[in-house]
């Protein structure tokens, strides 16, 4: 079966209660992530779905985040996106598994196996030798390509970037590269890696920076007023935030989505934190 026919569009119950209880078993180890990221599957009533296992106990210590709070701030940003009505993290939750509590979500595309299916940013990122970008395209950035060369770092003037870029300004993602954006066959794209987030200080990284300063669209403006409606003291998402992330980085998601909301702009880099990851995929 094709991965389209094994992995819903739309998880449903199903798939979430599959994901939540089912038996996890690990099937291998994703080496190119500096963290233990495990591919996996969970199964529960005769139902197996693929996924993303990733223990706290794997996690590496990270000088400006706190030790084993990885997992919960993957699970956070799943849970902002669904509030925004963004179909952007895969279904995300936080479970026990072989190797402990960790952070455990649907997998989305092609799998391991699939090697012969492009994986990865597609389209949506290139380094262009010019100056400017082409029709289509939102300049970056330049960026070097060999000692001595440099290169125009370019992305998709694409209106589903856009909502990704929103998502990461709301979240504060510190890690926003090519690799971590998963565009399927069925035009829908997902953003994946969301462990360094929603950090206090300011440290959006990204390679989204193409509307920076640019007025948001209404459907934009409309999401951040739902997610700004469901942020506040008392409301299931906040109560749901609060067992995830700290009370002080709750109070800095609720500012960063006042912000937005005042300003009507996606935000420009600040300077005092690089403003591109590397590497860029």
């Amino acid at each position: 079966m094709s991965a389209p026919e094994r992995i819903p569009a739309q998880p449903d119950v199903t798939a979430g209660e599959v994901l939540a209880r089912g038996e996890l078993t690990v099937v291998g180890r994703i080496t190119d992530a500096s963290n233990a990221v495990l591919y996996a599957t969970a199964e529960l009533d005769g139902r197996s779905v693929p996924c993303v296992y990733k223990p706290v106990a794997g996690e590496r210590p990270l000088w400006d985040f706190p030790d084993g709070t990885l997992a919960q701030r993957e699970v956070a940003a799943y849970e902002v996106s669904r509030a925004l009505g963004w179909d952007i993290v895969p279904l995300t939750v936080l479970r026990e598994g072989p190797l402990g509590t960790g952070m455990c979500q649907l997998w989305v595309g092609p799998t391991p196996e699939d090697e012969d299916v492009p994986q990865g940013p597609g389209d949506l990122l290139a380094l262009v030798d010019a100056d400017e970008p082409g029709p289509g395209w939102k300049a970056v950035g330049f960026a070097e390509v060999a000692p001595g060369r440099s290169a125009l770092l370019v992305h998709a003037d694409d209106e589903r970037l856009r909502r990704v870029a929103t998502l990461d300004a709301v979240i504060n993602n510190a890690d926003r590269k090519g690799g971590h954006l998963l565009p399927l066959a069925d035009g829908r794209l997902h953003g994946i890696d969301h462990g360094v987030t929603f950090h206090t200080e300011n440290k959006l990284r990204t390679l989204l920076w193409g509307w920076a300063g640019e007025p948001l669209p209404g459907p934009a403006r409309e999401a951040l007023r739902t997610l700004d409606a469901q942020l506040a003291d008392g409301t299931p998402l906040s109560t749901r935030l609060a067992e995830l992330i700290t009370p002080a980085e709750c109070d800095a998601l609720r500012a960063r989505t006042a912000a937005l909301l005042d300003t009507g702009r996606l935000p420009s880099p600040g300077g005092e934190w690089p403003a591109i990851p590397w590497p860029l995929v």
